[in-house]
């Protein structure tokens, strides 16, 4: 296991060496900029070594693997986000362990959201999921459904509203992504001007293991990266 640790913890510092070198080239600190480390792709043994080996936000696309990870894995370090897709009957048990869910897709999901967060006494941190693409495949608003959204977040109190996520078209490599990660930003810029209240939208989260370095330059502030972090490295 010590040689386990050893290789992903080189593959931490190796995406964090290029989230830095891709901050630099567009002016921007590599600081602002948060590793989500997905961790759909392997079991808890592996999970749980993640935070030794300096990556200590995890994401899981699906609930039901987050809640048996983080019943297996007792370690404060972790901050656990959510980036799949939330049935709306699985939101009780998700939202007291997530610092963040970054896939809220539609309207109705932002209600049963609302409604769970305040029996629960919890004001969670929240990303609306944008099907930039277009792709009738992916999850999320359409842009302009989003973006119409943007007057009225404070009705869902107390949902946190921190900013947008998306992926890039299925079959785009990370220059063609580029456009999409500059629609998701132009979106987010015009949104943000219609906000009022605690909508802050500061964050954009957008980027994966082939395209994040493009993400960046875009605006990311947050990318999620799964197989350049497991290069190397047992999926048990």
């Amino acid at each position: 296991m010590d040689e386990v640790l050893e290789r992903l913890t080189r593959n931490v510092d190796a995406v964090r060496a290029r989230i830095a070198a891709a901050a630099r080239r567009c002016g921007r600190p590599a600081e602002e900029i948060t590793l989500v480390g997905v961790t759909k792709y392997v079991g808890a043994e592996m999970t749980r070594l993640f935070p030794d080996a300096g990556c200590t936000v995890l994401g899981e696309s699906r609930p039901q693997q987050l809640w048996r990870k983080a019943a297996e894995i007792d370690d404060p370090r972790i901050a656990w986000h959510l980036i799949g897709h939330l049935q709306r009957n699985k939101i009780s048990r998700t939202l007291p362990m997530v610092a963040c869910i970054q896939s809220a897709d539609s309207g109705a999901l932002l209600d049963q959201l609302q409604r769970h967060a305040k029996r629960l006494g919890v004001a969670p941190r929240v990303l609306l999921e944008v099907n930039i693409s277009g792709d009738p495949e992916k999850h999320g608003f359409a842009p302009a459904a989003a973006g119409a959204l943007a007057a009225r977040l404070d009705a869902w109190h107390p949902l946190r509203f921190i900013g947008l996520m998306t992926m890039a078209a299925r079959a785009s490599d990370a220059e063609s992504a580029r456009a999409d990660f500059a629609a998701l930003r132009r979106l987010r810029d015009q949104m943000r001007a219609k906000c009022a209240g605690s909508a802050d939208l500061s964050e954009l989260s957008m980027g994966m293991s082939r395209d994040f370095e493009t993400a960046i330059e875009e605006g990311a502030t947050i990318v999620r990266i799964g197989s350049a972090l497991l290069e190397g490295v047992p999926r048990e």
